[in-house]
């Protein structure tokens, strides 16, 4: 991990060495930790970025590119609809269009309260790592049988559990999460690591170009996977140091992956 700009960093990286990119950019709102430009500049400079991510993927490798909306004037624009033309035009075939879906966050007045991004997966080619049974959740009716037919009797599901689908219930990383920090738009670790599980093996290298506090790596690490990441902000590379450091001495604190989403409406909410 490093203090230094995504390209600068991205050169001294092999072609071909990374199975797992993933990363969430900067929208381009004025947050802390950007600066604010015309988005046709932004996409200008997403398109620099994604190219050299291009390079550094595995050919059975994925790339994961998380974003929500760029909001100009009270429209908005969807960052993941401007973007997927920059991920065609090297080759790359999107395998899933992942909605991440969450409770809190800026309500509005004038249009309905936004409570979800997307995570575009994208492939370099038809033969990508995909391994399911290690983020299969529990099935609805886990002792379902078939009721006739030659399978009479037998489970109807998986035993292993089914399927996670393409729209993910994670809560983001808000004040009263386990692992917030400074950082304004921190990734879930748990997100990560269903991404990590599912599209690598032990021992492959995970990259996040926009690494924020280290979410990416925190993750990669968790599974016997290598991390690499990179950020401008030195005080947010900081910060990422001392949570892996917390990971290796069994103290850092993360919302453990499978843990039922807070509801409400159900008893103890639903934990």
């Amino acid at each position: 991990m490093a203090c230094q700009d995504n390209i600068e960093f991205m050169r001294d990286l092999s072609d071909g060495s990374m199975k797992l990119i993933v990363t969430s950019p900067p929208y381009n709102i004025g947050k802390s930790y950007e600066k604010r430009s015309p988005l046709e500049d932004y996409i200008r400079d997403q398109e620099r970025v994604i190219a050299e991510c291009v390079r550094l993927l595995h050919p059975a490798g994925s790339l994961c590119w998380q974003v929500g909306n760029y909001v100009d004037d009270g429209e908005v624009v969807p960052l993941d609809v401007m973007l997927y033309p920059l991920f065609k035009q090297h080759g790359l075939k999107m395998r899933n269009r992942i909605v991440w879906h969450f409770g809190h966050g800026l309500h509005s007045s004038k249009r309905l309260s936004g409570r979800y991004e997307t995570i575009n997966w994208f492939t370099k080619s038809d033969d990508y790592t995909f391994n399911l049974d290690p983020i299969r959740v529990p099935s609805k009716y886990p002792n379902k049988r078939h009721f006739k037919g030659p399978n009479i009797g037998k489970l109807s599901g998986n035993p292993k559990g089914k399927n996670p689908s393409d729209v993910w219930l994670f809560p983001n990383v808000k004040s009263n999460h386990v692992e917030k920090t400074i950082h304004p738009c921190q990734f879930p670790v748990e997100l990560v690591e269903r991404l990590v599980l599912s599209m690598t093996d032990p021992g492959d290298s995970v990259f996040d170009p926009y690494m924020g506090v280290g979410s990416s790596v925190i993750a990669a690490l968790m599974h016997q996977r290598s991390g690499y990441g990179c950020d401008v902000v030195q005080e947010y590379v900081d910060i990422a140091w001392e949570r892996v450091h917390a990971l290796e001495n069994g103290t850092l604190r993360t919302r453990p992956m499978g843990k039922p989403v807070y509801d409400p409406t159900k008893p103890n909410g639903g934990h």
